[in-house]
Protein backbone atom coordinates (compact mmCIF):
# COMPACT_ATOMS: atom_id res chain seq x y z
CA UNK A 1 0.00 0.00 0.00
CA UNK A 2 2.74 2.21 0.72
CA UNK A 3 4.29 1.78 -2.56
CA UNK A 4 0.73 2.66 -4.59
CA UNK A 5 0.91 5.57 -2.35
CA UNK A 6 3.94 7.03 -3.29
CA UNK A 7 3.31 6.37 -7.27
CA UNK A 8 -0.58 8.14 -7.11
CA UNK A 9 1.67 10.56 -4.71
CA UNK A 10 3.89 11.15 -7.78
CA UNK A 11 1.56 10.87 -10.19
CA UNK A 12 -0.53 13.73 -8.80
CA UNK A 13 2.48 15.99 -8.09
CA UNK A 14 3.78 15.60 -12.04
CA UNK A 15 0.51 15.36 -13.35
CA UNK A 16 1.04 18.48 -16.11
CA UNK A 17 4.44 16.98 -17.34
CA UNK A 18 2.64 13.94 -17.52
CA UNK A 19 -0.28 14.94 -19.52
CA UNK A 20 2.45 17.15 -21.75
CA UNK A 21 4.60 14.16 -22.52
CA UNK A 22 1.32 11.93 -23.39
CA UNK A 23 0.27 14.59 -25.69
CA UNK A 24 3.58 14.80 -27.53
CA UNK A 25 3.58 10.66 -27.29
CA UNK A 26 0.14 10.74 -29.07
CA UNK A 27 1.47 13.04 -31.59
CA UNK A 28 4.58 11.27 -32.33
CA UNK A 29 2.67 8.41 -32.97
CA UNK A 30 -0.35 9.11 -35.03
CA UNK A 31 1.16 11.59 -37.39
CA UNK A 32 3.64 8.36 -38.16
CA UNK A 33 1.53 6.17 -38.33
CA UNK A 34 -0.46 8.52 -41.01
CA UNK A 35 2.10 8.93 -42.97
CA UNK A 36 3.21 5.33 -43.12
CA UNK A 37 -0.77 4.68 -44.14
CA UNK A 38 -0.81 7.03 -47.23
CA UNK A 39 2.72 5.00 -48.09
CA UNK A 40 2.76 1.50 -46.94
CA UNK A 41 -0.98 0.82 -48.53
CA UNK A 42 -0.74 2.26 -51.93
CA UNK A 43 2.80 0.57 -51.97
CA UNK A 44 1.30 -3.04 -50.73
CA UNK A 45 -1.59 -2.65 -53.15
CA UNK A 46 1.07 -1.97 -56.27
CA UNK A 47 3.17 -5.06 -55.00
CA UNK A 48 0.32 -7.09 -55.94
CA UNK A 49 0.13 -6.65 -59.22
CA UNK A 50 3.59 -6.16 -59.58
CA UNK A 51 4.69 -9.61 -57.66
CA UNK A 52 8.59 -9.74 -58.86
CA UNK A 53 9.20 -6.64 -56.62
CA UNK A 54 7.10 -7.90 -53.34
CA UNK A 55 10.19 -10.15 -52.27
CA UNK A 56 12.53 -7.03 -52.41
CA UNK A 57 10.35 -4.51 -50.94
CA UNK A 58 9.53 -6.44 -48.44
CA UNK A 59 12.87 -7.75 -48.12
CA UNK A 60 14.00 -4.01 -47.03
CA UNK A 61 11.09 -3.05 -44.97
CA UNK A 62 12.29 -6.06 -43.08
CA UNK A 63 15.89 -5.34 -42.83
CA UNK A 64 14.41 -1.83 -41.14
CA UNK A 65 12.67 -3.69 -38.76
CA UNK A 66 15.59 -5.22 -37.45
CA UNK A 67 17.69 -2.43 -36.73
CA UNK A 68 17.93 -1.74 -33.14
CA UNK A 69 16.06 1.60 -32.78
CA UNK A 70 18.72 3.67 -30.81
CA UNK A 71 21.41 2.61 -33.53
CA UNK A 72 18.57 3.94 -36.40
CA UNK A 73 18.34 7.01 -34.37
CA UNK A 74 21.98 7.92 -34.47
CA UNK A 75 22.30 7.23 -38.09
CA UNK A 76 19.75 9.50 -38.53
CA UNK A 77 21.34 12.12 -36.26
CA UNK A 78 23.86 13.97 -38.77
CA UNK A 79 21.18 13.77 -41.91
CA UNK A 80 17.88 15.27 -39.43
CA UNK A 81 19.12 16.56 -36.22
CA UNK A 82 17.46 15.72 -33.12
CA UNK A 83 13.77 16.22 -32.39
CA UNK A 84 10.58 15.34 -33.55
CA UNK A 85 11.79 15.01 -37.25
CA UNK A 86 13.90 12.13 -36.81
CA UNK A 87 11.79 10.28 -34.48
CA UNK A 88 9.03 10.53 -36.92
CA UNK A 89 11.07 9.15 -39.10
CA UNK A 90 12.05 6.41 -37.71
CA UNK A 91 8.61 5.22 -36.22
CA UNK A 92 7.31 5.70 -39.91
CA UNK A 93 10.26 3.34 -40.91
CA UNK A 94 9.47 0.32 -38.32
CA UNK A 95 5.52 1.20 -39.21
CA UNK A 96 6.07 0.44 -43.17
CA UNK A 97 6.29 -3.49 -42.54
CA UNK A 98 3.38 -4.78 -40.97
CA UNK A 99 1.24 -2.22 -42.96
CA UNK A 100 2.85 -3.27 -46.37
CA UNK A 101 3.23 -6.81 -45.30
CA UNK A 102 -0.45 -7.30 -44.48
CA UNK A 103 -1.74 -5.22 -47.53
CA UNK A 104 0.15 -7.31 -49.76
CA UNK A 105 -1.28 -10.74 -48.21
CA UNK A 106 -4.71 -9.64 -47.34
CA UNK A 107 -5.06 -8.61 -51.41
CA UNK A 108 -2.94 -11.80 -52.18
CA UNK A 109 -5.34 -14.22 -49.70
CA UNK A 110 -8.72 -13.43 -51.83
CA UNK A 111 -10.26 -15.92 -53.34
CA UNK A 112 -9.31 -16.52 -57.33
CA UNK A 113 -12.59 -17.57 -58.02
CA UNK A 114 -14.07 -14.33 -56.76
CA UNK A 115 -12.13 -12.00 -58.72
CA UNK A 116 -12.93 -13.85 -61.52
CA UNK A 117 -16.51 -13.61 -60.72
CA UNK A 118 -15.60 -10.18 -60.62
CA UNK A 119 -14.06 -9.80 -64.06
CA UNK A 120 -17.07 -12.20 -65.51
CA UNK A 121 -19.68 -9.52 -64.36
CA UNK A 122 -16.98 -6.84 -66.31
CA UNK A 123 -15.30 -4.70 -63.22
CA UNK A 124 -12.40 -2.99 -64.31
CA UNK A 125 -9.23 -3.64 -62.37
CA UNK A 126 -9.78 -0.33 -60.14
CA UNK A 127 -13.44 -1.44 -59.58
CA UNK A 128 -12.20 -5.11 -58.47
CA UNK A 129 -9.74 -3.56 -56.35
CA UNK A 130 -11.83 -1.18 -54.68
CA UNK A 131 -15.31 -2.96 -54.02
CA UNK A 132 -13.99 -7.01 -53.84
CA UNK A 133 -10.59 -7.27 -52.64
CA UNK A 134 -10.00 -4.00 -50.28
CA UNK A 135 -12.67 -4.76 -47.92
CA UNK A 136 -12.35 -8.49 -48.04
CA UNK A 137 -8.65 -7.62 -46.81
CA UNK A 138 -10.15 -5.01 -44.21
CA UNK A 139 -9.62 -7.49 -41.57
CA UNK A 140 -5.60 -8.53 -42.76
CA UNK A 141 -4.86 -4.77 -43.16
CA UNK A 142 -6.37 -3.58 -39.57
CA UNK A 143 -4.55 -6.45 -38.44
CA UNK A 144 -1.20 -4.58 -39.74
CA UNK A 145 -2.13 -2.20 -39.12
CA UNK A 146 -3.06 -2.22 -35.01
CA UNK A 147 0.85 -4.40 -35.11
CA UNK A 148 2.06 -1.03 -36.06
CA UNK A 149 0.24 1.37 -33.68
CA UNK A 150 1.59 -1.08 -30.40
CA UNK A 151 5.17 -0.86 -31.92
CA UNK A 152 4.89 2.92 -32.50
CA UNK A 153 3.70 3.42 -29.12
CA UNK A 154 6.95 1.33 -27.53
CA UNK A 155 9.80 2.84 -29.87
CA UNK A 156 8.66 6.32 -29.20
CA UNK A 157 9.78 6.07 -25.58
CA UNK A 158 13.08 5.52 -27.22
CA UNK A 159 12.89 8.73 -29.25
CA UNK A 160 13.21 11.02 -26.06
CA UNK A 161 16.61 9.68 -26.14
CA UNK A 162 17.02 12.38 -29.32
CA UNK A 163 14.86 14.99 -27.50
CA UNK A 164 11.63 14.20 -29.14
CA UNK A 165 9.49 14.58 -25.73
CA UNK A 166 7.04 12.25 -24.62
CA UNK A 167 7.07 9.63 -22.15
CA UNK A 168 10.34 8.08 -22.68
CA UNK A 169 11.50 11.24 -20.63
CA UNK A 170 10.07 9.47 -17.27
CA UNK A 171 11.12 6.35 -17.98
CA UNK A 172 14.94 7.63 -18.83
CA UNK A 173 15.28 9.07 -15.83
CA UNK A 174 13.63 6.49 -13.35
CA UNK A 175 15.97 4.23 -14.95
CA UNK A 176 19.26 6.43 -14.73
CA UNK A 177 18.37 6.69 -10.55
CA UNK A 178 16.39 3.76 -10.02
CA UNK A 179 13.33 5.49 -9.27
CA UNK A 180 10.94 3.00 -10.07
CA UNK A 181 7.83 6.12 -9.58
CA UNK A 182 9.27 7.62 -12.07
CA UNK A 183 9.80 4.95 -14.44
CA UNK A 184 5.93 3.75 -14.17
CA UNK A 185 4.22 7.39 -14.50
CA UNK A 186 6.32 7.11 -18.43
CA UNK A 187 5.71 3.15 -18.55
CA UNK A 188 1.95 2.79 -17.13
CA UNK A 189 0.14 5.61 -19.74
CA UNK A 190 2.26 3.95 -22.67
CA UNK A 191 1.16 0.67 -21.86
CA UNK A 192 -2.72 2.48 -21.65
CA UNK A 193 -2.10 4.37 -24.47
CA UNK A 194 -1.26 1.13 -26.91
CA UNK A 195 -4.21 -1.07 -25.47
CA UNK A 196 -6.49 2.78 -26.09
CA UNK A 197 -5.03 3.26 -29.69
CA UNK A 198 -5.31 -0.60 -30.03
CA UNK A 199 -9.03 -0.71 -29.02
CA UNK A 200 -10.19 2.45 -31.21
CA UNK A 201 -9.08 0.74 -33.77
CA UNK A 202 -10.80 -2.75 -33.23
CA UNK A 203 -13.83 -0.17 -33.35
CA UNK A 204 -12.72 1.58 -36.51
CA UNK A 205 -12.27 -1.95 -38.39
CA UNK A 206 -16.28 -2.98 -37.97
CA UNK A 207 -17.28 0.30 -39.26
CA UNK A 208 -14.82 0.96 -41.42
CA UNK A 209 -16.99 1.13 -44.51
CA UNK A 210 -19.02 4.08 -42.93
CA UNK A 211 -16.44 6.24 -42.09
CA UNK A 212 -13.46 5.82 -44.87
CA UNK A 213 -13.63 8.92 -46.00
CA UNK A 214 -13.69 10.66 -42.43
CA UNK A 215 -10.86 8.94 -41.57
CA UNK A 216 -8.81 10.09 -45.00
CA UNK A 217 -9.21 13.34 -44.48
CA UNK A 218 -8.35 13.23 -40.56
CA UNK A 219 -5.02 11.37 -41.77
CA UNK A 220 -4.90 13.94 -44.78
CA UNK A 221 -5.39 16.45 -41.93
CA UNK A 222 -2.43 15.02 -39.93
CA UNK A 223 -0.01 15.18 -42.53
CA UNK A 224 -0.84 18.36 -44.09
CA UNK A 225 -1.97 21.01 -41.05
CA UNK A 226 0.18 19.27 -38.12
CA UNK A 227 3.45 19.03 -40.06
CA UNK A 228 3.50 22.52 -41.29
CA UNK A 229 3.11 24.10 -37.63
CA UNK A 230 4.74 21.14 -35.87
CA UNK A 231 7.35 19.27 -37.49
CA UNK A 232 9.05 21.83 -40.05
CA UNK A 233 9.61 24.88 -37.66
CA UNK A 234 11.70 22.23 -35.95
CA UNK A 235 13.95 22.87 -39.05
CA UNK A 236 14.70 26.49 -37.99
CA UNK A 237 15.16 26.47 -34.40
CA UNK A 238 18.43 28.22 -33.92
CA UNK A 239 18.10 28.92 -30.53
CA UNK A 240 21.06 28.25 -27.77
CA UNK A 241 20.65 24.63 -26.07
CA UNK A 242 22.04 21.97 -24.27
CA UNK A 243 22.07 18.64 -24.56
CA UNK A 244 21.80 16.79 -21.06
CA UNK A 245 21.11 13.06 -20.38
CA UNK A 246 18.42 11.73 -18.44
CA UNK A 247 21.08 11.50 -15.23
CA UNK A 248 22.54 14.26 -15.54
CA UNK A 249 18.93 16.51 -15.77
CA UNK A 250 18.26 14.89 -12.17
CA UNK A 251 21.41 13.84 -9.89
CA UNK A 252 22.42 16.33 -6.89
CA UNK A 253 25.48 17.22 -9.03
CA UNK A 254 23.72 17.50 -11.94
CA UNK A 255 21.80 20.23 -14.15
CA UNK A 256 19.58 21.52 -11.02
CA UNK A 257 22.25 21.92 -8.43
CA UNK A 258 24.31 24.60 -11.50
CA UNK A 259 21.60 26.36 -12.02
CA UNK A 260 21.34 27.05 -8.30
CA UNK A 261 25.29 27.50 -7.85
CA UNK A 262 25.69 29.80 -11.27
CA UNK A 263 22.31 31.02 -11.36
CA UNK A 264 22.19 29.33 -15.05
CA UNK A 265 19.08 28.91 -17.43
CA UNK A 266 19.36 27.46 -20.75
CA UNK A 267 17.12 25.87 -23.26
CA UNK A 268 17.62 21.73 -22.17
CA UNK A 269 16.62 18.75 -24.18
CA UNK A 270 17.39 15.03 -23.43
CA UNK A 271 19.80 12.89 -25.26
CA UNK A 272 21.33 9.37 -25.14
CA UNK A 273 25.08 9.40 -23.34
CA UNK A 274 25.98 8.36 -26.97
CA UNK A 275 24.44 10.38 -29.11
CA UNK A 276 24.82 13.61 -27.00
CA UNK A 277 29.07 13.70 -28.11
CA UNK A 278 27.87 13.10 -31.51
CA UNK A 279 24.71 16.20 -31.46
CA UNK A 280 27.26 18.55 -30.23
CA UNK A 281 29.45 17.87 -32.87
CA UNK A 282 26.57 17.82 -35.92
CA UNK A 283 25.79 21.65 -34.42
CA UNK A 284 22.11 20.27 -33.10
CA UNK A 285 22.82 21.51 -29.50
CA UNK A 286 25.51 23.70 -28.01
CA UNK A 287 26.44 22.84 -25.08
CA UNK A 288 26.76 19.39 -23.59
CA UNK A 289 27.46 17.60 -19.80
CA UNK A 290 30.21 15.51 -21.01
CA UNK A 291 33.29 13.29 -18.80
CA UNK A 292 36.46 15.60 -18.56
CA UNK A 293 38.78 11.96 -19.42
CA UNK A 294 36.17 11.31 -22.88
CA UNK A 295 38.29 10.68 -25.70
CA UNK A 296 36.02 12.49 -28.36
CA UNK A 297 36.94 15.96 -26.50
CA UNK A 298 40.08 15.25 -28.22
CA UNK A 299 38.42 13.58 -31.34
CA UNK A 300 35.93 16.00 -32.07
CA UNK A 301 37.78 19.58 -30.77
CA UNK A 302 35.72 20.25 -27.72
CA UNK A 303 36.19 22.82 -25.45
CA UNK A 304 35.27 22.03 -21.41
CA UNK A 305 34.21 25.23 -19.76
CA UNK A 306 36.33 26.20 -16.94
CA UNK A 307 33.90 25.35 -13.64
CA UNK A 308 35.43 28.61 -12.18
CA UNK A 309 32.97 28.54 -8.98
CA UNK A 310 34.10 24.99 -8.27
CA UNK A 311 30.72 23.17 -8.61
CA UNK A 312 31.71 20.12 -9.48
CA UNK A 313 33.16 17.88 -6.92
CA UNK A 314 35.96 15.65 -7.53
CA UNK A 315 35.41 12.31 -9.14
CA UNK A 316 38.57 10.20 -8.74
CA UNK A 317 37.72 6.98 -9.66
CA UNK A 318 37.95 3.57 -7.90
CA UNK A 319 37.12 0.19 -7.54
CA UNK A 320 33.71 -0.38 -5.73
CA UNK A 321 33.67 -4.03 -3.89
CA UNK A 322 31.00 -5.67 -2.06
CA UNK A 323 32.45 -6.10 1.71
CA UNK A 324 31.36 -9.80 1.16
CA UNK A 325 33.57 -10.40 -1.74
CA UNK A 326 36.35 -8.83 -0.61
CA UNK A 327 36.46 -11.28 2.71
CA UNK A 328 36.10 -14.32 0.77
CA UNK A 329 38.85 -13.22 -1.65
CA UNK A 330 41.33 -11.05 0.11
CA UNK A 331 43.87 -10.98 -2.64
CA UNK A 332 41.22 -8.63 -4.19
CA UNK A 333 43.20 -5.72 -2.15
CA UNK A 334 46.28 -6.77 -3.19
CA UNK A 335 45.42 -7.08 -6.92
CA UNK A 336 44.06 -3.82 -7.00
CA UNK A 337 46.33 -2.05 -4.84
CA UNK A 338 48.95 -2.96 -7.91
CA UNK A 339 46.70 -0.09 -10.07
CA UNK A 340 46.73 2.87 -7.33
CA UNK A 341 47.35 6.22 -9.10
CA UNK A 342 48.20 3.94 -12.17
CA UNK A 343 46.40 5.97 -14.60
CA UNK A 344 46.45 9.48 -15.04
CA UNK A 345 43.69 11.90 -16.22
CA UNK A 346 45.89 12.01 -19.51
CA UNK A 347 46.33 8.44 -19.87
CA UNK A 348 42.75 8.06 -19.39
CA UNK A 349 41.76 10.74 -21.88
CA UNK A 350 43.98 8.22 -24.59
CA UNK A 351 42.25 5.09 -23.75
CA UNK A 352 39.43 6.45 -24.52
CA UNK A 353 40.43 8.33 -27.67
CA UNK A 354 41.63 4.74 -29.02
CA UNK A 355 38.11 3.51 -28.07
CA UNK A 356 35.98 6.58 -29.48
CA UNK A 357 37.65 7.65 -31.74
CA UNK A 358 40.33 4.83 -33.41
CA UNK A 359 37.42 2.30 -32.83
CA UNK A 360 39.69 -0.08 -31.10
CA UNK A 361 38.11 -2.25 -28.94
CA UNK A 362 37.55 -1.95 -25.04
CA UNK A 363 39.16 -5.47 -24.22
CA UNK A 364 42.36 -4.75 -26.36
CA UNK A 365 42.91 -1.09 -25.62
CA UNK A 366 42.82 -2.15 -21.52
CA UNK A 367 45.54 -5.29 -22.65
CA UNK A 368 47.79 -2.89 -24.23
CA UNK A 369 47.57 -0.64 -21.13
CA UNK A 370 48.04 -3.69 -18.73
CA UNK A 371 51.06 -4.75 -20.50
CA UNK A 372 52.30 -0.98 -20.70
CA UNK A 373 53.09 -0.99 -17.23
CA UNK A 374 54.33 -3.77 -16.88
CA UNK A 375 51.68 -6.81 -16.16
CA UNK A 376 52.05 -9.99 -18.44
CA UNK A 377 48.37 -10.75 -19.42
CA UNK A 378 46.65 -13.13 -21.95
CA UNK A 379 43.55 -14.16 -23.20
CA UNK A 380 40.79 -14.59 -20.89
CA UNK A 381 39.99 -18.33 -19.69
CA UNK A 382 36.34 -18.67 -20.38
CA UNK A 383 35.38 -21.36 -17.52
CA UNK A 384 32.74 -20.88 -14.49
CA UNK A 385 32.60 -17.07 -13.04
CA UNK A 386 34.05 -16.93 -9.41
CA UNK A 387 33.50 -13.26 -9.52
CA UNK A 388 31.15 -10.82 -12.03
CA UNK A 389 32.03 -7.61 -12.83
CA UNK A 390 29.50 -4.88 -13.91
CA UNK A 391 30.05 -1.34 -15.55
CA UNK A 392 27.96 1.99 -16.49
CA UNK A 393 27.20 2.44 -20.46
CA UNK A 394 30.25 4.71 -21.30
CA UNK A 395 33.39 3.51 -23.33
CA UNK A 396 35.61 4.39 -19.93
CA UNK A 397 33.56 2.03 -17.55
CA UNK A 398 33.81 -0.63 -20.54
CA UNK A 399 37.68 -0.49 -20.52
CA UNK A 400 38.38 -0.45 -16.77
CA UNK A 401 35.78 -3.26 -16.37
CA UNK A 402 38.04 -4.77 -19.14
CA UNK A 403 41.44 -3.81 -16.89
CA UNK A 404 39.79 -5.69 -13.71
CA UNK A 405 38.88 -8.88 -15.65
CA UNK A 406 42.43 -8.89 -17.23
CA UNK A 407 43.98 -8.33 -13.81
CA UNK A 408 41.82 -10.55 -11.70
CA UNK A 409 42.14 -13.71 -14.45
CA UNK A 410 45.83 -12.74 -14.50
CA UNK A 411 47.36 -12.90 -11.28
CA UNK A 412 44.65 -15.47 -9.28
CA UNK A 413 43.35 -18.46 -10.03
CA UNK A 414 39.82 -16.79 -9.85
CA UNK A 415 37.55 -16.50 -12.81
CA UNK A 416 35.31 -13.53 -14.09
CA UNK A 417 32.48 -12.50 -15.91
CA UNK A 418 31.48 -9.13 -16.94
CA UNK A 419 27.94 -7.82 -17.29
CA UNK A 420 29.33 -4.22 -19.22
CA UNK A 421 26.93 -1.13 -19.81
CA UNK A 422 24.24 -1.16 -17.13
CA UNK A 423 21.99 1.69 -17.21
CA UNK A 424 22.72 4.60 -14.47
CA UNK A 425 24.84 4.81 -11.35
CA UNK A 426 21.97 3.60 -8.91
CA UNK A 427 21.30 0.15 -11.44
CA UNK A 428 25.10 -0.56 -10.95
CA UNK A 429 25.06 0.01 -7.40
CA UNK A 430 21.68 -1.84 -6.49
CA UNK A 431 23.42 -4.31 -8.63
CA UNK A 432 25.87 -4.64 -6.33
CA UNK A 433 23.61 -4.81 -3.35
CA UNK A 434 21.87 -7.21 -4.25
CA UNK A 435 24.73 -9.78 -5.08
CA UNK A 436 24.41 -9.57 -8.91
CA UNK A 437 27.64 -8.18 -9.09
CA UNK A 438 30.64 -7.94 -7.01
CA UNK A 439 32.21 -4.92 -8.04
CA UNK A 440 32.38 -2.26 -10.60
CA UNK A 441 34.61 1.38 -10.95
CA UNK A 442 33.05 4.10 -9.52
CA UNK A 443 33.62 7.56 -9.11
CA UNK A 444 33.95 9.53 -5.43
CA UNK A 445 31.97 12.36 -6.49
CA UNK A 446 29.28 10.39 -7.47
CA UNK A 447 29.17 8.11 -4.04
CA UNK A 448 28.82 11.65 -2.15
CA UNK A 449 25.97 12.60 -3.82
CA UNK A 450 23.88 10.05 -5.82
CA UNK A 451 24.53 7.01 -3.48
CA UNK A 452 25.31 8.65 -0.31
CA UNK A 453 22.88 11.63 -1.17
CA UNK A 454 24.54 13.66 1.31
CA UNK A 455 23.15 17.21 2.35
CA UNK A 456 24.43 20.83 0.96
CA UNK A 457 25.87 21.30 4.55
CA UNK A 458 28.30 18.09 4.21
CA UNK A 459 28.92 18.38 0.53
CA UNK A 460 30.18 22.25 1.01
CA UNK A 461 32.33 21.27 4.22
CA UNK A 462 34.40 18.45 2.02
CA UNK A 463 33.37 19.07 -1.88
CA UNK A 464 36.97 21.05 -2.87
CA UNK A 465 39.21 18.35 -0.81
CA UNK A 466 39.94 14.99 -2.67
CA UNK A 467 40.89 13.33 0.33
CA UNK A 468 38.41 13.93 2.77
CA UNK A 469 35.59 13.26 -0.13
CA UNK A 470 37.29 9.83 -0.64
CA UNK A 471 37.31 9.21 3.07
CA UNK A 472 33.57 10.31 3.42
CA UNK A 473 32.89 7.72 0.76
CA UNK A 474 34.74 5.08 1.94
CA UNK A 475 33.24 5.69 5.95
CA UNK A 476 29.82 5.84 5.14
CA UNK A 477 29.85 3.48 2.13
CA UNK A 478 31.09 0.72 4.63
CA UNK A 479 29.12 1.46 7.44
CA UNK A 480 25.81 1.55 5.94
CA UNK A 481 25.85 -0.87 2.88
CA UNK A 482 28.85 -2.99 3.51
CA UNK A 483 30.74 -1.39 0.13
CA UNK A 484 34.17 -1.32 -0.06
CA UNK A 485 36.35 1.25 -1.57
CA UNK A 486 39.67 0.36 -2.98
CA UNK A 487 42.40 2.67 -3.55
CA UNK A 488 41.69 5.49 -6.54
CA UNK A 489 43.37 4.77 -9.91
CA UNK A 490 44.17 7.91 -10.04
CA UNK A 491 42.45 9.83 -12.61
CA UNK A 492 39.53 12.46 -11.75
CA UNK A 493 36.65 12.13 -14.52
CA UNK A 494 34.74 15.24 -13.49
CA UNK A 495 31.86 16.10 -14.87
CA UNK A 496 32.04 19.32 -17.41
CA UNK A 497 30.24 21.44 -19.54
CA UNK A 498 31.61 21.24 -22.91
CA UNK A 499 31.09 23.00 -25.97
CA UNK A 500 32.16 22.92 -29.47
CA UNK A 501 36.00 24.63 -29.62
CA UNK A 502 35.25 26.95 -32.76
CA UNK A 503 32.27 28.03 -30.95
CA UNK A 504 33.66 28.90 -27.59
CA UNK A 505 36.80 30.79 -29.53
CA UNK A 506 33.92 32.65 -31.46
CA UNK A 507 31.68 33.80 -28.63
CA UNK A 508 34.91 34.04 -26.00
CA UNK A 509 33.04 31.42 -23.77
CA UNK A 510 35.73 30.09 -21.51
CA UNK A 511 33.83 29.34 -18.33
CA UNK A 512 30.82 28.00 -16.90
CA UNK A 513 30.29 32.03 -15.56
CA UNK A 514 31.14 33.41 -18.87
CA UNK A 515 28.17 30.59 -20.48
CA UNK A 516 25.74 32.61 -17.90
CA UNK A 517 27.03 36.11 -18.60
CA UNK A 518 26.66 34.96 -22.37
CA UNK A 519 22.78 33.53 -22.27
CA UNK A 520 22.03 36.25 -20.39
CA UNK A 521 22.70 38.64 -23.18
CA UNK A 522 21.27 36.44 -25.71
CA UNK A 523 17.77 36.39 -23.81
CA UNK A 524 17.87 39.66 -24.14
CA UNK A 525 18.35 40.34 -27.74
CA UNK A 526 16.06 37.27 -28.36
Amino acid sequence: MNHLKAFIDFILSHHEEIVEQTIEHIGLTVVALAIAVFIGLPLGILLTRYKKLAPSVLGVTGIIQTIPSVALLGFLLPFLGIGVVPAIVALFLYALLPIVRNTFTGIEEVDASVKEAAKGMGMADIQILMKVELPLAVPVIFAGLRTATVINVGVATLCALIASGGLGEFIFRGIALNNINMILAGAVPAALLALFLDFVLSILQKFIRQIIKPILIVSFLLIFIIIPFWVIPSFFDHSFRAGFTAEFMERADGYPGLQTHYQLSIDTVELDPGLMYQALKEEKVDVICGFSTDGRIKAYGFHILQDDKHYFPPYHAAPLVRGETLRKYPILRDLFSKLEGKISNEKMAELNFRVDHNKETPSKVAKDFLKQIGFEVSKRKGREADIVIGSKNFTEQYILAHIFALLIENYSDLEVELKAGLAGTKICFDAMTNGEIDLYPEYTGTGLLVILNVDETIRNSILTDEKKVYDFVKKESKEHYDIEWLQPLGFNNTYALMMRGSQTKELNIKTISDLKNFLAEFDKEN
